[in-house]
């Protein structure tokens, strides 16, 4: 029964692969782009608003724009964080287990 169903799936397969190349085979040619004909692009005038901008940038001095940006204040330092006195594992396992008893606990009564 194995071997039918094996032999089955390969036939299957097969004829999915080669259906597909088949198909890969049949697509049209992409077509070629139209040729673009070239069009003389109008010549571009300048601006006048342009000028009268770049005239009043012209008249305005660099200090005061740099004069206007506040400076950055620096940042406080971190203080340093009091050193805790080492632990004793044997202290520190206890409170870990009766914080997860506490929990399953909790857990159990919401369950109920």
């Amino acid at each position: 029964m194995r071997r039918l169903f094996a032999w089955l799936a390969g036939a299957a397969g097969g004829a999915a692969a080669v259906e597909a190349l088949r198909r890969r085979g049949a697509r049209p040619a992409p077509a070629a782009p139209a040729p673009v004909s070239p069009v003389p692009e109008p010549p571009v005038e300048p601006d006048p608003r342009a000028e009268e901008l770049r005239a009043k940038l012209a008249e305005t001095p660099v200090e005061t724009a740099v004069e206007a940006v506040p400076e950055a204040e620096p940042e406080p330092e971190p203080e340093p964080e009091a050193e805790l006195p080492p632990e004793d594992p044997q202290e520190r396992r206890k409170r870990v287990h009766e914080q997860g008893r506490s929990a399953l606990d909790e857990i159990r009564r919401t369950d109920s």
